[in-house]
């Protein structure tokens, strides 16, 4: 019904913006990470989806259509809702997801609010054939800025901080953070992911992956 809504955003919450166009305000449903790269008294499209129940309809919106195809990815699994769904994009971002589900690393998944291990592991399961690696480390929308180091490279850092102790998730949110990463050996990538994610522990004091009980030890 509602491809997308083009207007001012008036009002920010942390789930919920309201966006005005031709004198009406919609209220509409967001994660947390799109409502953080939103200004007040900004033009944007937001693209959206209808929920409908008997008693209620509500808007969801995102960013970029593919959060919003994600999004609808993830409201078709048995025990997954429009709410739980806003919820695990609020917690992982597109990229962070798909390397969630390729790498079966469920538990990042049930650090969403509302998604339990049993959903988690259900979701894994039915996304793991609709993800590709070559979507988690090709090209990136603007609002996600991507590493520019090779894939090879990219893939052994990668393997690098696992053994290290940190996830699937949390190594490429780090690689993903270098810049000019491009003639970068593998060393010299992981020696600045590490660094971010030691200047991410230090300007964070609550990190919601619980990096700082995994940080190697220097003794």
């Amino acid at each position: 019904m509602f491809a997308y809504i083009k207007g001012t955003v008036t009002e920010i919450g942390t789930d919920e913006i309201i966006v005005e166009t031709g004198g009406i305000g919609f209220s509409v449903f967001t994660s947390s990470q799109d409502s953080a790269r939103l200004t007040k008294n900004q033009q944007a499209t937001i693209y959206t989806h209808l929920n409908v129940r008997e008693d209620d309809m509500s808007l969801f919106g995102f960013l970029t259509k593919e959060e919003r195809s994600v999004f609808r990815m993830l409201i078709n699994i048995s025990g997954v809702g429009p709410k739980s769904a806003l919820s695990i994009l609020s917690c992982l971002s597109v990229d962070e997801l798909r390397m969630a589900v390729l790498s079966d690393d469920y538990k990042a998944i049930a650090k969403a609010n509302g998604i339990g291990p049993k959903t988690a592991q259900r979701l894994v399961i039915e996304l793991r054939d609709k993800f590709h690696l070559e979507d988690v480390l090709g090209e990136y929308d603007e609002a996600s800025p991507a590493t520019s180091a090779p894939e090879d490279i990219v893939s052994e850092t990668a393997m690098a901080l696992s053994s290290l102790g940190y996830s699937n998730v949390e190594a490429l949110r780090a690689i993903k953070k270098v810049p000019d990463s491009e003639s970068m050996t593998v060393e010299q990538l992981l020696k600045a992911a590490l660094k971010h994610i030691i200047c991410l522990l230090y300007t964070s004091p609550s990190p919601r992956d619980g990096l700082l009980s995994r940080m190697p030890s220097s003794a």
